[in-house]
């Protein structure tokens, strides 16, 4: 009978002392429990949470402490992580900032090292990175993801903050058709400061309520943006409504939701290959007109994955090629339009050449009409040829010749592998 008093007592303390700054709903021991966390991200689209993607992440805790912090709101999720999932942790706590200064109280440093998970709930994401971004919240944030293995999660907006690449709604809200109809919209705010360092995620800009929002076209106005602005060829992840995706320390990610009763998707985003040139830019994006990134259809692989209740589907983040019971997409962009269709999976050919074997490989006659001979001082194991895109073409290698009649006139490349290593070539077909 005793604990229900301290806790009463502890949070009369923190609401009169501190009331001006932050406002504290603690469920559970006061006793700190330290344990082994095992790591991990779970990221959710918004609306209800999946139950069971929010066992995998209290799960990892180790039944440790539950910390979630938030800009609005109050404690809904102190009795849903502390005893309506059935998994046994110390305590929960909800702080509810009120402004940029409770970032600075000593008190919530505390809580936040005393932490096995975190969890960020929806709101506003710009309240977020205004109140947390360079003060002792991130820091230490990040201190617990690299040297405790904190696990770290957050729904909406909370998602939306966790890659490395965000979208920090600064000027507000931007909808698909805006974001399409002029890229450099003010709304269109892709933010490259430092702030949540999520392993996994350094490349990754997440969008939240997807197809329930239709938030795609923006989506891809923000990797388009990433690239022209910053030359980084981001990812995506983006979670529907209802849906979670939850990422283990290895790079597997899970997709949780009610497939097969509901329409709960989780997709991962990627700029298609770069062609020889090493263009896969967009075609245009540029202020006040319309985004244009075709690039053949195939602007963008996307990767689709149905969450469901056991989270058996997986896709790997380490090589963003490899995953298990999805389906891939090609989308692109014509004209500010949004278009998608079934697709191949992605296969980027290795583009680096080894100037040793290059110097022992000769393409005759070059530009060349019908019949091309490649001259060879090493033994050639295998060759692929490509259009000027990056398509891969059906070869026929007989005898040191390729017969390139039946192609279009244009430029072409070979990947020529020999046991030495591999040489690309490049060759104009009349």
């Amino acid at each position: 009978m005793t604990r229900p008093f301290i806790t009463l007592f502890f949070l009369s303390i923190f609401s009169t002392v501190y009331a001006q700054s932050y406002t504290s709903y603690f469920t559970g021991s006061t006793t700190d429990k330290i344990t082994s966390p095992s790591g991990g991200i779970c990221m959710m689209g918004g609306r209800t949470e999946s139950d069971d993607a929010m066992r995998w992440f209290l799960e990892r805790a180790n039944g440790g402490d539950i910390l979630v912090i938030r800009a609005s709101g109050s404690d809904g999720y102190n009795d849903y992580f502390f005893s309506e999932l059935g998994v046994t942790i110390n305590s929960v706590e909800s702080i509810v900032f009120d402004d940029r200064s409770a970032s600075f109280e000593p008190e919530i440093a505390e809580k936040i090292m005393q932490a096995e998970a975190i969890w960020i709930a929806g709101g506003d994401q710009f309240n977020y990175v205004q109140f947390w971004r360079n003060s002792p919240v991130d820091s230490l944030i990040n201190l617990g993801i690299q040297e405790r293995n904190i696990v770290i999660g957050g729904t909406s907006a909370g998602m939306a903050i966790l890659g490395g690449l965000y979208y920090s709604a600064a000027e507000g809200s931007v909808t698909s058709a805006e974001a399409l109809t002029n890229p450099y919209d003010s709304f269109v705010t892709v933010d490259t400061t430092s702030f949540l360092k999520a392993p996994q995620l350094a490349t990754i800009i997440t969008d939240t309520h997807y197809e329930e929002r239709k938030r795609e076209g923006r989506h891809i106005t923000f990797l388009a943006r990433a690239l022209v602005d910053y030359g980084i060829e981001a990812q995506g992840i983006a979670c529907d409504d209802f849906t979670a995706v939850c990422i283990e320390p290895n790079g597997t990610a899970r997709a949780f939701g009610g497939f097969p009763e509901f329409d709960d998707n989780v997709f991962f985003l990627q700029i298609t290959c770069p062609d020889f040139d090493g263009t896969h830019f967009p075609e245009r994006c540029e202020p006040n007109q319309t985004l244009e990134w075709n690039r053949e259809q195939q602007a963008i692989k996307v990767y689709n994955l149905k969450g469901t209740p056991t989270g058996e589907q997986t896709f790997d983040l380490n090589s963003f090629q490899a995953g298990n019971g999805g389906v891939w997409e090609d989308w692109w962009v014509e004209n500010g339009v949004l278009n998608r269709r079934a697709g191949e999976p992605i296969g980027c050919a290795n583009l680096s050449t080894d100037p040793v074997v290059a110097a022992a490989i000769r393409l005759s006659p070059n530009p060349v009409a019908e019949v091309l001979f490649i001259k060879s001082e090493l033994i050639i194991q295998q060759i692929e040829l490509f259009d000027a895109s990056g398509k891969r073409l059906p070869i026929v290698f007989n005898d040191n010749e390729i017969d390139i009649a039946d192609l279009p006139s244009g430029i072409y490349h070979l990947s020529i592998e020999t046991k030495e290593g591999r040489a690309w070539k490049e060759f104009v077909k009349q």
